[in-house]
């Protein structure tokens, strides 16, 4: 990926990017990445606070013709949507494993619909994964492994279809990152954005991974045979 070339990224989802509401004025994290990017990028923000997986459709009907890379951070909502689960009454481990499993599978059928719609752009683009709360909350550890039934849909859609992927799991991983359980502070906007911008410049050094069956940074093409 050359970044030296003025590229247009877009930012889609929910509030984990359209997090104005929740910094006390500080920068929200389209204003932080405008900051990150090279000279002459250009950063827009279509993420709606509340939005779901849904929503994405009708964002991606918006994205301006001169758009270069889209992100999608969505998710959040839909799992909070089975929130209830965690509460519901169950006879054996495995009918509560069954009922999470329902869940997820609903989850999944819109992610997909969703990832396909991303990737019939034709633009390079990026999904994040839902990350977790406050370390600190009352129900923190229920919480993160409760996720990881809807991540793992998450990461699946991803390198099935060869897209790249921000894990705000690892990226966000102290309190200070999270303005309340749902939203990032500044400084968790600070490590998103820098995150999204280390994808436009392989030369930073950060951990990176591959995936065998994915493509590489910014792909949005099919699965790499192997």
């Amino acid at each position: 990926m050359d970044s030296s070339a003025a590229g247009h990224i877009v930012l889609l989802g929910d509030s984990i990017f359209d997090n104005k509401a929740y910094v006390d004025g500080g920068p929200d994290v389209v204003e932080q990445l405008r900051g990150d990017l090279p000279p002459g990028w250009k950063a827009t923000l279509l993420a709606a606070d509340g939005d779901v997986i849904a929503g994405v459709h009708r964002q991606l009907l918006a994205v301006p013709d001169d758009a270069t890379h889209l992100v999608v951070s969505a998710g959040g909502n839909d799992a909070l949507g089975f929130a209830h689960l965690l509460e519901a009454p169950a006879r054996s481990v495995a009918e509560a494993v069954a009922m999470f499993a329902d869940a997820q599978d609903r989850f999944a059928a819109d992610y997909e619909l969703m990832v396909d719609a991303l990737s019939g752009t034709g633009l390079p683009a990026a999904v994040c994964t839902i990350y977790d709360t406050p370390s600190t909350g009352p129900f923190y550890r229920i919480i993160r492994t409760a996720l990881t039934v809807f991540n793992d849909c998450v990461t699946r859609a991803a390198f099935a279809r060869g897209l790249s992927l921000l894990d705000l799991r690892i990226i966000c991983n102290h309190d200070g990152d999270y303005a309340n359980a749902l939203e990032p502070s500044v400084q968790g906007g600070a490590k998103i954005t820098g995150a999204i911008a280390a994808l436009l410049d392989p030369g930073r050094q950060v951990p990176r991974s591959t995936v065998i069956g994915g493509g590489g940074p910014w792909s949005c093409g099919p699965p790499v045979a192997v």
